[in-house]
């Protein structure tokens, strides 16, 4: 007399089947999460411009003597951390979320800070001068005063 195992367990085209359905739903996600992960780095650009901005004014106003600070300098204040200004003596800014900064006094009363963009990391880059509107353009290459479209 001949017993009957039951197998139990799926089948091999039931296992395909669920692999192609998490491969497509992969395939439309993926690039969605890439488009939000460039989003949040460029916002987080704008707020780092920002937060140079206030505390470039903040110099100014407090121990720049009517002058606009290095990165360094305003590490040296604690006015910036050491990830936007960067480290070192010769520092002129950091690289943070996709982006390299870079802080710069001119003469007199003013100074320019720009966020540049890393390869893939973010399809825009960023500038702000002594008048507080931040501008971007498209690609790698920061705006500068003339270029640069307006963020609203």
């Amino acid at each position: 007399m001949k017993t009957r195992r039951l197998q139990e367990g799926f089948s091999l085209i039931e296992l395909l089947v669920v692999v192609a359905v998490i491969g497509i739903v992969a395939a439309i996600a993926i690039p969605n999460l890439m488009a939000s992960r460039r989003a949040a780095n460029e916002s987080s650009a704008v707020a780092n411009l920002r937060v140079i901005t206030h505390a470039e004014h903040t110099f100014y106003l407090t121990v720049g003597n009517g002058r606009y600070g290095s990165a360094v300098e305003l590490r040296d204040a604690n006015l910036l951390d050491g990830v936007l200004a960067g480290d070192g003596a010769g520092a002129t800014g950091g690289r943070k979320n996709g982006f390299q900064y870079a802080i710069t006094p001119g003469a007199g009363a003013t100074y320019t800070a720009t966020a540049s963009a890393e390869t893939g990391m973010a399809t825009r880059s960023f500038f702000v001068d002594e008048t507080g509107v931040i501008r971007y353009k498209e690609g790698d290459v920061p705006p500068d005063a003339e270029t640069g479209t307006p963020i609203n």
